[in-house]
This record gives C-alpha cells, sequence and structure tokens, in this order.
C-alpha cells in the first residue's frame, strides 16, 4: 500500500514494518547487553507507543516489569504544547532503572514533563528510548539513551501513530502528503 487516506488527509509510505521490526531487536539488544543485572521498570507512553511496546518487550531478557502511563498534547497534526496527565503510576519505582518507552519525540515537552512526574518517585535512573525521533523539531536537552531512526519534521501515521485516531493499526509508517 503506497498510499492511504485517514479521514481529511492522505498519507504515502515512508517506512517499511521489516526495517522498523529489525530497527526494535537491534535497541532490545543494546537494552538487555546495557541494563543486564539492573532491576528495570518499563514505562510505555500511551496510546501511540503501544506497539513499539509490545514488540520491544517481547525481545527484552531482563529482570523487569511493564506498566503503561498515558498523556495527551496532539490535536489533529500538531502538537498543543500542552500536557495532560490522564492515567498515573501505581507501582513502587524507587530506586529503579526506569526506561521510558516513547513512540515518537519531537519537540520533547512530552518526555519533559513525564521526567518531571517520574523524579517524584525518586527512580534510580531514568533512560528514554524512543522509535523515532525528530531532530529538527526538538526543543529540549533531555539525552535519548535508544533511539529507533531520526526522521524528518513531517507528520507521520502507523504503527502505533495515528491522525484523529485513525491509522494506529497500520504497520508500515506512512508521511503526510504534500
Amino acid at each position: 500500500m503506497n498510499r492511504v487516506k485517514l479521514s481529511d488527509k492522505t498519507f504515502v509510505s515512508f517506512i517499511q514494518s521489516e526495517q522498523i521490526s529489525n530497527r526494535v531487536r537491534e535497541l532490545a539488544n543494546q537494552i538487555n547487553k546495557d541494563l543486564k543485572g539492573k532491576k528495570v521498570f518499563f514505562l510505555g507512553i500511551l496510546n501511540g507507543a503501544f506497539m513499539f511496546a509490545a514488540d520491544l518487550f517481547k525481545s527484552i531478557d531482563l529482570d523487569c516489569r511493564i506498566t503503561f502511563l498515558k498523556l495527551a498534547s496532539y490535536e489533529g497534526t500538531s502538537s498543543t504544547g500542552k500536557v495532560k496527565r490522564l492515567i498515573g503510576i501505581n507501582e513502587d519505582i524507587k530506586d529503579q532503572t526506569v526506561v521510558i518507552i516513547e513512540d515518537i519525540v519531537d519537540s520533547g515537552v512530552t518526555l519533559e514533563h513525564i521526567i518531571k512526574q517520574l523524579n517524584g518517585y525518586e527512580p534510580g535512573d531514568i533512560k528514554v528510548v524512543t522509535m523515532f525521533f525528530k531532530p529538527e523539531a526538538y526543543q529540549k536537552q533531555i539525552h535519548l539513551d535508544y533511539v529507533g531512526m531520526e526522521i524528518p519534521n513531517k507528520f507521520i501515521v502507523g504503527y502505533g501513530l495515528d491522525y484523529k485516531g485513525f491509522g494506529r493499526n497500520l504497520n508500515d509508517l506512512y508521511q503526510l502528503e504534500e
């Protein structure tokens, strides 16, 4: 499928699912190596990271747990710049290595908000893994420990990312047609 129509917009093929799957396995292997022997708590950010979190977690071979945090900062095709906390953390993460699983980091506003919240739980360390990263849009100084793919500052859908709630189920990644 080279083009898909979601609601009132058309998207064109950008990154194939095989490329994404290969990169997810590479990220998991690196995380397994780097965090071996540590108590690790994965924190998937909903809704967008659900596919990435599931695929990544299937390849993780550590003493670990996973939960999800739901935040929202998008409306349509652009970030609102405001992050709303919707579902919080109910587990004890004190002194543990917390790995934030993000679908995409663009401005960094959402990530900054998450890290500020997490620091109140006194984790031992916080790591960030993101499947997609838009360096052109990044406005923060937060270190990204694991980056799947750097992409241009274009609106994308598929592999968990959506437009108005549509397109999350697409295996490939698509970008907005110009």
